[in-house]
């Protein structure tokens, strides 16, 4: 099972505000981005080999549904 991230864990991980997270998810700026619960969650192997790559990834293409 996937090791689903807080926004505040994903900010601090990116040295990002909470507000900045946000705004990144619901602009699907970020991979393996999903609500549970109605909460924003991130993948955080998903975000790791983004970060590892530079962090560029086609809009659209890193949505985790489900």
């Amino acid at each position: 099972m996937a090791e689903l991230l807080t926004v505040q864990e994903v900010a601090h991980l990116l040295k990002l505000s909470d507000r900045t997270v946000y705004a990144m998810c619901r602009s699907d700026r970020l991979p393996g981005i999903s609500k549970v619960g109605g909460k924003w969650r991130v993948d955080r192997e998903k975000l790791i080999v983004w970060l590892e790559s530079g962090g560029e990834v086609e809009k659209g293409a890193r949505r985790r549904h489900g």
